[in-house]
Order: C-alpha cells, then sequence, then structure tokens
C-alpha cells in the first residue's frame, strides 16, 4: 500500500501521495508492462507446456496418425532387403532356441495348418485385425479417455519408431523363408489374403524385416492399454487375451519366431519409458480428463478478467465487531 502526505490548504487536509510513493510508481508501472520472460526461461515455460496433456483434435489426430504409418512403412520398407544376412541370423536364431529346448514355432505351424478353417482365420487375422484393433483402442481412448490420449499414443510411437531401427540393424528371415527348413507359407499354400510379405503382396513388403514383431508390440499396447483403463473386467480380460493370441497366431503362420515377440516387447519397453519420462508418470496415472479452466503453462487455475461493464463486486459490510470513530 502507498504512504500518503497530508498537506493543509485553506485549513483543510488533503491526502497527496508521499514522495516514495510517487518514486515506487514509474517502477511498478514499468514492471506492469515488462514483456514476457524471453530466452532460456521462455523456453523452459514453452517446454513445460508441451508436456502438460491437453485435449486432443480430431482432425490433427487422423492427419498425424495416416502421415505417421506411412512414413513407416516407407521407411520400413526403404531399409534394404540383406537377404544373405537375414537368412543367417534366422539360422542364429532358430539354433539358439534349440539350444534353449523352445524351438516349437515347426510343430505349432504344422498342427494348426492341418486344420483349414483355423489357419486360414489366422491368415486373415494377421492381415486384418493388427490394423483394426489399435485404431479402435485409439478411437476409444480420443472419446473416453483424452487425458491420458496422448501419452498412451507416444507408447505406441515410440514403440514403432525405435523398432525401424532394429529392421535396420538386425535383419530376419522368418521361419517360412528359411534355407532347409520345413515350415509352411500358409497364405500361399490356402491361396488366402493373409500377409502383406507373401503371395501378391510379396514385393510391395520388405520380407526381412521380422525382428522385431511389431504385431507383438502393438497388440500387447492394446492388450496392457485395456487392461490397465477397462473397467468391465469382460473387457480386461480380452485386453490380455488378444496379444497372447497375436503371439500363436504369428508363429502359426510362420511369420515370426517366438524370440521376434521378445523384441517386440522389449520396443513397447522403451516406449513406455519415453512416455513416463516426458509426462512424468505412466499413461494410465494420468487424469482421465483434461481438467478445464487450467492454464496451458502451469495447470494451476486461471480467472478471468471481468468485462469493464460489469462493477466489481462490493464486499458485505461488516455488522458485528465495528465500532464508530
Amino acid at each position: 500500500m502507498g504512504e500518503t502526505q497530508l498537506t493543509a490548504h485553506g485549513g483543510r487536509s488533503t491526502a497527496d501521495p508521499s514522495p516514495i510513493a510517487a518514486e515506487a510508481a514509474p517502477e511498478a508501472a514499468t514492471a506492469s508492462t515488462a514483456p514476457p520472460a524471453s530466452g532460456k526461461a521462455g523456453g523452459l515455460a514453452r517446454l513445460r507446456s508441451l508436456r502438460v496433456p491437453r485435449r486432443p483434435r480430431l482432425w490433427f489426430e487422423i492427419l498425424l496418425i495416416a502421415v505417421s504409418y506411412w512414413l513407416y512403412s516407407l521407411v520400413r520398407n526403404a531399409v534394404p532387403e540383406q537377404k544373405a544376412q537375414a537368412l543367417r541370423n534366422a539360422d542364429w536364431i532358430w539354433s539358439a532356441e534349440k539350444s534353449l529346448g523352445l524351438a516349437f514355432e515347426e510343430t505349432v505351424n504344422h498342427a494348426v495348418n492341418s486344420v483349414t478353417w483355423l489357419i486360414v482365420s489366422m491368415n486373415y487375422y494377421y492381415a486384418t485385425l493388427h490394423f483394426v484393433v489399435t485404431i479402435g483402442v485409439l478411437v476409444w481412448l480420443f472419446r473416453r479417455h483424452p487425458g491420458r490420449y496422448a501419452a498412451t499414443r507416444l507408447v505406441l510411437f515410440a514403440t514403432t519408431a525405435v523398432a525401424l531401427l532394429g529392421y535396420y540393424l538386425y535383419p530376419l528371415a522368418p521361419p517360412r523363408l528359411m534355407n532347409g527348413a520345413n515350415f509352411i507359407d500358409t497364405v500361399l499354400v490356402h491361396e488366402t489374403w493373409g500377409s502383406m510379405a507373401s503371395g501378391n503382396f510379396k514385393n510391395m513388403s520388405n520380407q526381412y524385416a521380422a525382428m522385431p514383431s511389431m504385431h507383438i508390440g502393438w497388440s500387447l499396447w492394446c492388450g496392457l492399454t485395456i487392461f490397465a483403463l477397462a473397467s468391465a473386467p469382460w473387457a480386461r480380460i480380452l485386453g490380455l487375451l488378444y496379444p497372447t493370441l497375436t503371439l500363436v497366431v504369428i508363429v502359426a503362420t510362420a511369420n515370426h519366431f517366438w524370440l521376434d515377440a521378445v523384441g517386440g516387447m522389449a520396443c513397447l519397453a522403451f516406449g513406455y519409458g519415453v512416455s513416463r519420462v516426458w509426462y512424468g508418470s505412466l499413461p494410465h496415472r494420468l487424469p482421465k480428463r483434461i481438467p478445464t479452466g487450467k492454464s496451458r503453462l502451469t495447470g494451476l487455475r486461471t480467472r478471468l478478467p471481468r468485462p469493464a461493464s460489469e462493477p466489481d463486486p462490493q464486499p458485505a459490510p461488516q455488522t458485528t465487531g465495528s465500532r464508530r470513530p
């Protein structure tokens, strides 16, 4: 509060601002008109604003997902098909699994292939649900858990991005393309549209990018998300069954070794780590909805300025405990 100085004028006393208050006024005016923080402080504020979950925008999400998947396919297929190295790596994986006593892919492949309706269903499962279920979970998050949407989407994007590095550094042939092995390419045998890396589509996709398995990475992302956020017990059970069934499908169709699934799980763990570092919490622990009336930068509730035509509310007069001078 400013200090006042009494001055006599014709028998009256008037209150003038004190010299101290007069000197402080220009400084206060300068402070009120000072520009916002810039440089390092401004950069940190902008960084914090990006880390605050905000309500997703439908048009932006559709565009982002479409462009991201296009880039993923472009980069994945641009990785050179190092056939000789991919076949050597497949032989090493198969030998390692045999040494562990866990080389069961060939047995599962032949057993399921003997049941025509089952293997045909698995071929279509492999070709379609990988996309359908993932998009469905994203839509569900967008509508029912907008506060957790961005963090959960970041997990998916980071998982996919690090998988591209695996395709480049470790080319791997799927079991159905191994030399001297007895695996059955179920898509070719049953003439079904079951894989972008078989039949008529084999020239449109990199056939030697099997490690890690993004069928497992994406299905486990879907399953964990549903299990963590769904309220219905049956939905949570289905969430856990989905990646389990996907593992059976990728092995039965001879598109992956089970160790490829381990690679997909490792990529997913990396994705969760990135989201945890960026948002400061795992996605399911964030608020379900974006709080309203919060500051974009700090998350603190802000007060909107009162219109000039509306007077400020006056405090109610005290009726007790007051004395006249």
